[in-house]
């Protein structure tokens, strides 16, 4: 690990100021930490933020309001969370170990950086960690990547399982730098990567992540999370979806799908939704809707079962949610 300094900042203002001075903020730390020890990630200077007033976890009305430093298991055992919006809990349950969601914050969980094994390995061709070196993915080993959203620079998935959760339900999230405050929805958090992608978000320098802010919707409350992992322990997601729908008299009102494992940036099915409205919430109008999340997908050498496992894994989403009593 190189040298760096470490400044703690007590208000919001100054630490927005050491940011934009070139500083990285820092809460738990349990991916920046990790990729700094690898000399992945070098920054020089620290901005500790863990005791800025950003832990409040409130509902306004009936929109869930999530402080950007609340932990993933703070947030996950919340009642409020489990009441309004149970497939968030889902999501951060599934998401990291109980050591991780404890020190773990909502804001960082959404800027965590992939988890593309070459982006670690320093000896390899990375345009993440090393812009115009080259994708050693593209031609090694790639099962785990990605098969939406890629670019001839880079096919790594997006690993955080809130933010598909987060997208599904429509979130939106206030960030605050040295132009002020702005809100967004969470989708527009992320970036594809085209031909930058070591540009992964949206956020200027210095701006900091306030809350995140979740709405209620007739859907919200029959919601699930589905996972698909290589093991049952910690890890993370071959295919994910979350999946959301208002029913009434056995007929679909509205839904709402994201997954996750399959793209550069947590993907929201709008088509899938779409073909879902006004159908009977049975298992072939789930198929028929789940067949379509597979447009513009591009499967790799070893990637090439998640063109099956991805409607697969929508369909039983979809029953899930279905089934909430």
């Amino acid at each position: 690990m190189i040298p760096f300094s470490l400044q703690k900042s007590t208000d919001v203002g100054e630490a927005i100021a050491a940011a934009t001075a070139g500083g990285r903020y820092i809460a738990g730390g349990t991916t920046l930490v990790d990729l700094m020890r690898d000399e992945v990630e070098r920054p020089g200077r620290l901005v500790d933020i863990n005791a800025l007033p950003l832990k409040r976890l409130q509902t306004v009305g009936d929109t869930l309001v999530i402080g950007a430093l609340v932990t993933m298991s703070d947030c996950a055992a919340h009642a409020d969370v489990q009441r309004l919006q149970p497939v968030i809990s889902e999501s951060l349950v599934e998401g990291a170990s109980p050591q991780l969601r404890n020190l773990a914050t909502i804001g960082g969980n959404l800027l965590q950086r992939v988890r593309c094994p070459y982006f670690r390995m320093l000896d390899a061709a990375c345009n993440k960690r090393d812009p115009n070196s080259g994708c050693s993915a593209i031609d090694g080993f790639n099962g785990g990547h990605a098969i939406l959203g890629t670019s001839s620079s880079c096919i790594a998935v997006h690993p955080s399982d809130l933010a598909v959760a987060l997208i599904a339900l429509d979130a939106t999230m206030r960030v605050r730098g040295p132009n002020g405050e702005r809100s967004f929805p969470v989708e527009e958090l992320f970036r594809l990567p085209g031909t930058t992608p070591h540009i992964e978000h949206t956020l200027q320098p210095g701006e900091l992540i306030i809350d995140v802010r979740v709405p209620s919707g007739r859907y919200a409350r029959r919601a699930r999370y589905l996972k698909v992992r290589d093991r049952s322990s910690y890890e993370f997601a071959v295919v994910s979806a979350a999946a959301a729908l208002d029913i009434e008299n056995g007929t679909i009102r509205e839904a709402r799908i994201a997954c996750g494992g399959v793209g550069t940036m947590p993907w929201r099915m709008r088509a899938s939704e779409k073909a879902l409205a006004g159908r009977p919430a049975d298992r072939a109008t789930f198929e028929q809707a789940a067949r379509l999340a597979l447009a513009g997908a591009q499967a790799r050498s070893g990637n090439a079962f998640k063109m099956d496992l991805l409607p697969a894994t929508i369909v039983r989403a979809l029953e899930l949610a279905r089934d909430v009593s």
